[in-house]
């Protein structure tokens, strides 16, 4: 018998097959307890349920775990370091009042840090262009463009690394 796996967040997981056409973001939050990634619109539009498939932002509320198999994922939790120490990237969110309600804030954080990692110097511009599938109802953006670009000098000193 062969078993299709994933990594999510660092570690190797088994899919069950009951579970491969199930959305990621149901399978994330009820089956692996992951709850970062949120649920806003349901049809992909507003980047709420954002997490890193192989590096790139996917809108898990679309997706079927199907679309995961030898796959990595990783999650707001999985940016975290250990014992929930903040990511430079998120405490730069914190650092620049970038967090309102929290709701859209994952994924915000998760496609910044694609975005960071590909370009670790954007323009506030390519800050802008890059985030912008990510709906947010609190901010003007103004202090979201602002933590990325604070953020963005850790990826400049260490690519990303935690």
């Amino acid at each position: 018998m062969t078993y299709n796996h994933t990594t999510l967040n660092g570690k190797k997981i088994r899919l069950k097959k009951s579970d491969l056409q199930l959305p990621l973001l149901t399978w994330l939050r009820e089956k692996q307890n992951l709850t970062g990634a949120k649920n806003g619109c349901g049809i992909g539009v507003c980047g709420a349920c954002t997490v890193l498939l192989d590096g790139k932002p996917v809108r898990s509320c679309i997706l079927k775990v199907e679309r995961i198999i030898d796959k990595e994922v990783l999650t707001i939790e999985g940016l975290s370091g250990e014992e929930g120490k903040l990511h430079p990237l998120q405490q730069s969110f914190i650092d620049a009042g970038a967090i309102q309600c929290g709701f859209c804030t994952p994924g915000m954080v998760l496609t910044a840090h694609a975005l960071l990692l590909q370009n670790p110097k954007p323009t506030r511009e390519e800050i802008r262009k890059g985030l912008a599938g990510n709906l947010c109802r609190c901010t003007g953006y103004q202090q979201i463009i602002d933590a990325v670009e604070l953020g963005s000098k850790h990826y400049r000193k260490n690519r990303g690394r935690k």
